[in-house]
């Protein structure tokens, strides 16, 4: 593939400069709704299973036309069209990028298609259909009552996110537990209140070398035969590619995925196990079938109301024109509590980069930090400084329109609050008290869901992966690998013997002086 243009080496770079010096950043909010009687329309828009109110974001049309030049300047469309069909597009590791294949229906060829791809999706269908099977064979037993998720990072962030989310589609008698932690006292805590005869546990590493996951994953074998258990086959499933190892553990079911699959996008594989038995193959497939929904509308809208693409120019026109360093995510709905946790991995593993694909260190920032907090637990706990901090923090609000619970009242005093939010944001309060004076023209994005179904889920996770990719084009960077994990991996190995044998040398002072601490 050739080098794709850098944002900052675009002919639209230094016109965004100069119309955020002259207009952009003393833009008002208030100000531009007064002018403009058809701005809420113009930067609001539907997409599949999502409704988006960009409005209250501190651009102009202007603004985003340019970005707009920008992006095709940048050849985003056309890594794009690569991406889907099959092109090695993760340069660094020389593998293609194809999660949105594992949501694509049997058959579907794109113009464009590789030659391998058409095989690889028939290898999805058939891996996805066994996996349902086994999915609804755990989900009648009445005998298992407990499933237990050993992973860590992508192999638990997705599963757990989502079992949580639809916890109204969650079989009954069935509890699901997610240990991913190498800290015993998680895996200790979750193994009290188990019996091994009705547990089943879901080893999920790609490769089954995770130092975490393989530590629990051996914890919870040893607990299973010092508490009587019996029939390993039975009770422990590896999702894997690694075969052979999970058998030398006496683990014989597993389930595989392929190196074009990265682990912060492996939920839509059989990393989500623990979620088709929550919810079931129908469930599941719901949920894969909204996420091609999205990859279909990221793949063939128009830029101009291409809504992964427009969220990605925002992203781009905060963090290098005004220089917000963060973005703040509010989901208003206890099922998405884990949201925020999820997308900082999807974010900041995939975009938190400081050299271009050929290697060149960046002039420019890269991804935000995402942090958040399900609302509005959040207003009691960090919205004072959205509202009154010394830095303005953009935030994103994630509501749902129709509830699933039958209680009177709560629902609609949510959504108010949501509303109230951005409101707050934009308008202010002006006070000659300085300590009741709100400045107002804080901005804030609203993702708005019907309702929080499988499918919805999928759409929305599958909108944010593709809003990272292109900004993360956009910014010339590749956002497949994360090198940066590994160097503490690394380190810690080491760190760990030398804590049994008290050997220092070599060690930096901090280090020794601490590793003495620890040994006592």
């Amino acid at each position: 593939m050739s080098m794709p243009v850098r944002c900052d080496a675009t002919p639209q770079w230094p016109l965004l400069r100069a119309h955020f010096e002259a207009a952009g950043r003393d833009l008002d909010l208030r100000q531009a709704f007064a002018g403009d009687t058809q701005r809420f329309a113009h930067f609001s828009q539907p997409a599949p299973h999502v409704f988006a109110d960009l409005s209250k974001n501190l651009w102009d049309r202007q603004a985003e036309a340019l970005l707009l030049d920008m992006a095709r300047a940048c050849g985003l469309e056309q890594r794009r069209d690569a991406m889907f069909v099959g092109q090695p597009v993760n340069c660094t590791e020389g593998r293609a990028v194809l999660h949105t294949l594992l949501r694509r229906p049997a058959g579907l060829a794109l113009p464009g298609d590789l030659p391998f791809v058409a095989p690889a999706l028939e290898q999805v269908h058939a891996t996805l259909d066994a996996m349902l099977d086994h999915a609804d064979a755990v989900r009648a037993d009445d005998g298992i009552t407990d499933v237990v998720n050993i992973g860590i990072g992508g192999s638990d962030l997705g599963p757990h996110m989502a079992v949580l989310a639809l916890d109204a589609y969650r079989a009954p008698g069935k509890r699901f537990h997610f240990v991913s932690n190498i800290d015993g006292h998680e895996l200790h805590g979750v193994l009290r209140g188990l019996r091994p005869e009705r547990t089943l546990f879901l080893v999920a590493s790609k490769t089954f070398t995770t130092i975490e996951t393989m530590t629990n994953a051996r914890s919870a074998l040893a607990w299973f035969a010092d508490q009587g258990g019996r029939d390993v086959a039975r009770h422990f499933t590896a999702l894997t590619v690694n075969v052979e190892a999970a058998r030398a553990l006496g683990i014989t079911r597993t389930f595989g995925f392929w190196d074009w699959v990265g682990g912060r996008y492996s939920l839509w594989s059989a990393i989500g196990l623990p979620l088709a038995i929550a919810i079931g193959s129908a469930g599941f497939r719901g949920l894969l079938a909204g996420a091609h929904a999205m990859d279909e509308h990221f793949r063939t809208a128009p830029l101009a109301q291409n809504l992964p693409v427009r969220l990605a120019l925002l992203d781009l026109w905060y963090r290098n024109f005004h220089g917000f360093t963060s973005r703040c995510l509010a989901p208003y709905h206890a099922g998405l509590a884990r949201l925020p946790a999820y997308l900082q991995q999807l974010e900041m593993e995939s975009n938190g980069k400081r050299v271009d694909l050929a290697g060149r260190p960046l002039p420019m920032a890269t991804s935000p930090v995402l942090w958040g907090e399900p609302g509005s637990n959040g207003q009691h706990a960090f919205f004072q400084m959205l509202h009154q901090g010394s830095d303005v923090l953009p935030l994103e609000i994630v509501a749902v329109r129709q509830c699933a619970h039958p209680l009177p009242g709560h629902h609609e005093m949510l959504l108010a609050n949501a509303l109230a939010q951005t409101q707050a944001l934009m308008v202010g309060r002006a006070s000659e008290d300085g300590h009741r004076h709100f400045p107002g023209n804080r901005p804030s994005s609203f993702l708005l869901l019907d309702a929080l179904t499988p499918a919805s889920l999928g759409a929305l996770i599958a909108l944010q992966e593709h809003r990272v990719f292109a900004s993360g084009s956009l910014w010339g960077i590749n956002s497949f690998d994360q090198w940066g994990v590994e160097l503490g991996k690394v380190l810690a190995c080491d760190l760990q013997q030398r804590l049994a044998s008290g050997d220092l040398s070599g060690l930096d002072a901090s280090t020794a002086g601490l590793l003495s601490r620890l040994r006592g």
